[in-house]
């Protein structure tokens, strides 16, 4: 996992679930990570979408430029990659093993945005294959990110989290590294 808001989410997951394959959606605490609700989302397993959309964080909508809730989590995604998006979250359902994917978001006009998203299981009600949360969160902000929408994501690669993958690189709780807004490169003047 590359973005901090991955690694918080997942660090205050892992701490809820404990010895558990999964928590319980009524465990979170939206306060607990205040920091990142932006980049959260909770999905619904079940129906004709199979998966959509219950909750998803302002910076997520924003990127996007609508409201997500109560759609299909595919919608945004190229059909393309569809196929793809429903394995990696049928496996993260069916043997709620955390995932993470990288994600390009594209604008109309073609420009590109690297994301990341992390999907984990979470048990409702009991049921341990009725829930997912995660993070969409984007690498950068670029200033055209809330001028112009993401008209579509594509998926870049994916994989299963392993818990050693996480520990060594995660920040210490409630804290997030900054992520850099400019970068200053040295000139040719001496």
């Amino acid at each position: 996992m590359k973005h901090a808001s991955s690694r918080a989410l997942y660090e205050y997951w892992s701490r809820l679930r404990g010895d558990r394959a999964a928590p319980e959606r009524s465990e979170l605490n939206p306060a607990a990570i205040r920091n990142i609700l932006g980049d959260v989302l909770i999905l619904e397993v079940g129906g004709p979408e199979r998966y959509f959309i219950r909750l998803a964080g302002t910076r997520i909508c924003s990127l996007m430029g609508r409201e997500l809730k109560d759609r299909a989590f595919a919608e945004p995604f190229v059909s393309g990659d569809w196929r793809e998006l429903y394995r990696l979250m049928d496996s993260v359902v069916t043997d709620t093993a955390p995932a993470v994917a990288s994600v390009i978001g594209e604008t109309k006009d073609g420009r590109m945005l690297g994301m990341e998203l992390l999907l984990l299981p979470l048990r409702h009600h009991g049921r341990t294959q009725a829930r997912l949360a995660g993070s969409l969160a984007a690498h950068t902000r670029p200033y055209w990110s809330t001028l112009e929408p993401l008209a579509c994501l594509r998926l870049s690669s994916s994989r299963v989290v392993r818990h050693e993958d996480v520990v060594d690189n995660a920040p210490v709780a409630g804290q997030l590294r900054p992520v850099p807004q400019l970068r200053v490169l040295t000139g040719g003047r001496a």
